[in-house]
């Protein structure tokens, strides 16, 4: 009887054929954006839980504990007012002290968000080697825990805000959305520096003196109309500066006489919420088309 040969079906095909032919995959390969998007979601308690645990951490060795989250931003502002209200005299602006805490604590929630945004994956490595999650989850916890940070510096805020003279109103409900605005926008930084941050360990040695620029180009200590006497472009350049319309709106809702650079708030509003989407939308796909180098090498 004539035997027939048995062919094997793998015969002749290339390692990529194989693999799709047995529903083989990279390890570590990048999913679709939409994917990843579900993913970040399907572990957003993982987020929340991680930011609260670095909160509570970072105040742990301290007697006074999670005091500090008032504290700072108080001692910072007495610092600032000591400096530039009383030595530098800037107190004949209208009600000096909100004006300069406003600014500060506002600057205060991008600057800190971006100088620890900026380690989360460099300083998470073994994390990220050991366990299989979207790595965004990292720094979206870090800003998370910023906000939770901000949000007892506005309690500090609101306080000086009413000692000082200013009356409680209406508008003051429209800080809620500046800061959501404004942490948006945060995450899509923080995103940004993050990835850059895995490549090139010396973006933290650089990064405080970018943001010191940042804070004096912001009218965080000074009244902002001495901007008006840069050239028309550069004042300009100014009014579209993110952290400067963020502070302007926070200035706009809680102060009744603040001088701003932007005396339309329509064009604040449509500016804010521009950058916003810019930031948040640019960092989570510049983030996100990186998600295979994390952790590498």
């Amino acid at each position: 009887m004539a035997t027939t040969a048995l062919v094997d079906p793998d015969t002749g095909l290339t390692q990529a054929q194989l693999a799709a032919r047995h529903g083989l995959r990279v390890a570590g390969e990048r999913p679709s954006v939409v994917e990843y998007s579900r993913q970040l979601w399907a572990y957003r308690h993982f987020i929340a839980a991680y930011a609260n645990a670095k909160l509570v951490a970072s105040y742990s060795n301290a007697k006074l504990g999670q005091l500090w989250q008032v504290l700072t931003p108080l001692t910072n502002a007495a610092v600032y007012y000591l400096i530039f209200g009383v030595v530098l005299a800037q107190n004949d602006m209208p009600n000096y002290i909100a004006y300069l805490t406003t600014g500060l604590f506002i600057f205060n929630f991008t600057q800190s968000a971006v100088l620890t945004g900026t380690q989360a994956i460099s300083s998470n490595l073994g994390l990220i080697r050991a366990l299989h999650f979207p790595r965004a989850s990292l720094p979206l916890s870090t800003t998370l825990t910023q906000f939770q940070q901000l949000l007892a510096s506005m309690v500090v805020l609101i306080g000086i805000v009413l000692v000082t003279g200013e009356p409680l109103t209406w508008e003051w409900l429209l800080l809620v959305p500046t800061l959501l605005l404004q942490a948006v926008f945060n995450a899509g930084v923080v995103l940004t520096v993050a990835r850059l941050g895995s490549k090139s360990t010396d973006l933290k040695q650089v990064m405080p003196f970018i943001l010191r620029t940042w804070m004096y180009g912001s009218g965080v200590l000074y009244s902002v109309s001495l901007f008006e006497r840069l050239p028309s472009w550069a004042t300009t350049l100014v009014q579209y500066n993110p952290i400067l319309v963020y502070i302007e709106l926070a200035r706009y809702t809680l102060m009744e006489e603040a001088p701003l650079l932007n005396e339309s708030l329509t064009q604040l509003w449509l500016v804010g919420g521009g950058w916003a989407l810019l930031a948040g939308l640019g960092g989570f796909l510049y983030f996100w088309r990186g998600e295979q180098e994390y952790g590498r090498g």
